[in-house]
């Protein structure tokens, strides 16, 4: 018996049904089997297909560059990619040579990896972004970037960002606007929001952004990634476009915490260009693998911040008290903790505004071609987005980086960070928790607010975000951990452990796995519901990248004028037959009184798009003869 014969014989009223997919998949005999499928596959996994002879660096390359093409540009044009490496499938040639060879530089060797355009790369353009960097040729690799370079990963292309890293909804006046690829109408987060979609969305394994307040770990909240900020001094700063010399720092996005490390360890290491990374080459030197233990959270201490769970929504922040006490049943002590002095402590210690202007000539002026030398220049010309003009304004305001505001922001850093290890201290606490950011992402063109990006980025300290779960409409949300000095380590373990206690990860609906190297293809099925005397008949049509499900809805029959409308249903998933009526909300009316015909469009998003795919969305007709509704029928998920 059909799916929908099945839902028919369950229903008390009669009804006339029929599904029937004009696309269906083709068998497996007849489809192209791709080497190795990349969607959602780790830099792990992908060094371990390449070391058993099952794939080789070239065909992973021609694979994410399949996605990209299928993806970024293109279906639901997500525009994370700034620019591809026209080099890479050249590259990875090179390095299956040396595999082939018997030289394997370790477990990046042949790993393909996307930068944020706000890292020199010499054989590549670095804009930031900005229209007035748009043919700037860096002589020299960033500092992280040789390193990887060195471990053998293959740059296949730089992503898009908020441009010069200046907010967080991730817009460029040349790259545009990055979309999220979990809901398409909405941002991705900042600054290296190009970073967190092309990782969600398998572009790569493992991407590298910068941080300076919340841009690693704003889009690995919205993007379900891991992401750390790091220890001011853990990693070079050399080589990249500046926001905030004070604020800013590299680091990986990943989605699994191995990777997470991977990209940690290959990267670290002291740079005499940067002579804050002098403090950590004083530091016993650690390992970010080594670390990884699944019962890392035993006997650990950790604090929900209350402060940073007042402006939060409540969907997330029940998200985020849900992931923490996961924790607890891993083996941590969990508290509620407050600090009544927090406002206090952390105002007047921002330093971004203070620090943009100077920090940009230095690096613009420095040798090479830059084709701007300053931050004025860039107003003047009019060579930014629109919506960077009051940030451009008012950061060329700054008078003197010597400035007495200049000199009381930094000792509120420092006052900052002895606060809170202070804090700790008092209550024997090994990580403080809250939520990286307690707003969803916002419509594309709106203001991102509720960001808790402040503390760690003012104070120093390290924080790690990582996925929480996701809100009733299928948006990803995190929980972040900021623990003490150098704890960078011990972070990344607690990361570890909570992530082997229960995957919270989701793929993306909008780029799931290449068919035949293409997106997937559009989906049209036919439903009818009701009796012979006022049947109402979709034809719909699903496209999978998008979420949207098409319809073009009439009724016919003798009595078609008393049909008052027809909804789509969704069921809860406690049961879809009549039983379950009750548990029935309409998420979308097709026609209404007097209404024959309509087309329309519902996007399909969290509990609805799972409705949809596990068969629990229905097609209802009421007419003028009670509340209950003359007809209902399943409309089944293409197969």
């Amino acid at each position: 018996m059909s799916r929908i014969r099945a839902l028919a014989a369950l229903l008390v009223l009669p009804l006339y049904a029929v599904t029937a997919p004009l696309a269906a998949p083709k068998p497996a005999a007849q489809r192209t089997v791709m080497p190795f499928e990349v969607t959602e596959a780790s830099a792990g996994d992908l060094q371990r297909a390449m070391t058993a002879g099952q794939v080789t660096s070239t065909q992973l390359v021609d694979s994410y560059l399949a996605r990209i093409a299928a993806y970024d540009h293109a279906g639901p044009s997500i525009n994370a990619m700034l620019r591809l490496n026209s080099r890479a499938r050249a590259e990875a040639v090179a390095l299956d040579a040396e595999r082939k060879a018997g030289k394997v530089r370790g477990p990046m060797h042949g790993i393909p990896i996307v930068l944020k355009d706000n890292y020199d790369t010499k054989d590549m353009i670095t804009s930031a972004g900005s229209l007035a960097l748009a043919n700037h040729r860096p002589k020299s690799d960033a500092f992280v970037v040789a390193k990887l370079r060195e471990a053998g990963a293959i740059i296949i292309g730089k992503t898009n960002l908020h441009e010069l890293a200046s907010g967080i909804t991730s817009i460029s006046s040349l790259g545009g606007q990055t979309l999220n690829p979990y809901d398409l109408s909405r941002c991705p987060g900042g600054s290296s929001g190009g970073t967190g979609a092309a990782v969600t969305a398998s572009f790569a394994p493992i991407g590298w952004g910068t941080d300076t307040c919340g841009s690693i770990r704003i889009p690995a909240a919205f993007a379900s990634l891991f992401g750390l900020r790091p220890t001011q001094g853990l990693y070079s700063r050399d080589g990249i476009v500046p926001l905030s010399f004070t604020q800013d720092t590299p680091g990986p996005l990943a989605r699994t915490v191995s990777d997470l490390a991977l990209g940690l360890d290959i990267t670290a290491g002291a740079d005499p260009n940067d002579p804050q990374t002098q403090l950590s080459a004083r530091r016993p030197k650690v390992s970010f693998r080594d670390s990884l233990r699944a019962d890392a959270l035993r006997g650990a201490r950790i604090g929900i911040f209350r402060p940073y769970f007042r402006d939060a929504e409540a969907d997330i922040a029940d998200t985020v008290r849900s992931a923490i006490n996961a924790m607890r049943a891993l083996g941590a002590t969990v508290v509620e903790v407050n600090m009544p002095d927090f406002d206090e402590a952390i105002s007047g210690s921002r330093a971004i505004l203070l620090d943009t202007r100077f920090d940009l000539i230095d690096y613009l002026n420095r040798p090479g071609d830059a084709p701007v030398k300053n931050l004025r220049e860039i107003i003047d010309k009019g060579l930014f987005d629109r919506q960077l003009e009051a940030r451009h304004r008012s950061a060329d305001t700054a008078q003197s980086r010597t400035s007495e505001g200049h000199t009381r922001m930094l000792a509120r850093q420092a006052q900052l960070r002895a606060r809170m290890i202070a804090f700790m201290d008092s209550l024997k606490l090994d990580a403080i928790a809250y939520p990286s950011i307690g707003q969803r992402p916002v419509l594309v063109g709106a203001p991102q607010l509720a960001s808790n990006c402040a503390l760690s980025s003012q104070s120093g300290l390290p924080a790690i975000a990582m996925p929480a779960g996701f809100t009733s409409d299928g948006l990803p949300t995190a929980l972040e951990l900021l623990g003490r000095p150098w704890a960078d380590v011990r972070l990344v373990a607690f990361a570890f452990a909570y992530e082997q206690g229960g995957r919270r990860r989701r793929t993306p609906p909008s780029t799931p796995p290449l068919v035949n190297g293409k997106a997937p293809a559009l989906v049209t099925f036919t439903v009818n519901a009701g009796p012979v005397a006022s049947t109402a008949s979709g034809q719909f049509t699903f496209n999978q990248t998008t979420s949207e499900l098409s319809y073009r809805m009439r009724v016919t029959g003798a009595r078609a004028a008393t049909v008052q409308a027809v909804v789509v249903r969704r069921a809860d998933a406690a049961g879809v037959g009549a039983t379950a009526l009750g548990q029935r909300r309409v998420i979308n009316r097709a026609l209404g009184p007097g209404m024959a015909s309509g087309t329309g469009t519902i996007r399909l998003l969290g509990d609805d798009l799972t409705a949809f795919l596990a068969g629990r969305l229905s097609l209802a007709v009421f007419g003028d003869s009670g509340a209950d509704p003359i007809a209902e029928v399943q409309i089944s998920a293409p197969r």
